[in-house]
């Protein structure tokens, strides 16, 4: 069972930025960001693969930037430019490789985070 912790939120002006983090028990093969706002199902934000091959949900492309450091088993998911539209609980989750190699914003993960609420205000 891996286990991931998320930190980072908080609460901070659109156009502003925001670094989240995540702490993983133990290295996984894919890790990424989904978020769910209130009243709305849940959404792949951004996910890498260990090789750092990276996905992006359309929305946030070229506004946040995913990585990982693989040594220390961390994720992390910079934020720049936010916007309200933003606003929702980020968690972090990760897939092995034993699960498949779709490492997608529309993969199926298989440990998830608690999550880390993130408010973005106009």
């Amino acid at each position: 069972q891996v286990q991931l912790v998320e930190s980072g939120g908080g609460s901070v002006q659109a156009g502003g930025s925001l670094r989240l983090s995540c702490a993983a028990s133990e290295y996984t093969y894919c890790m990424g960001w989904f978020r769910q706002a209130p009243g709305k199902e849940r959404e792949g934000v951004a996910v890498i693969s260990s090789n750092g091959l990276t996905h992006y949900a359309d929305s946030v492309k070229g506004r946040f930037t995913i990585s990982r450091d693989n040594a220390k088993s961390t994720l992390f998911l910079q934020m720049n430019s936010p916007k309200p539209e933003d606003s929702a609980m980020y968690y972090c989750a990760a897939k092995r490789a034993s699960s498949g190699l779709w490492c997608r914003t529309d993969a199926g993960m298989d440990y998830w985070g608690k999550g880390t609420l993130v408010t973005i205000s106009s």
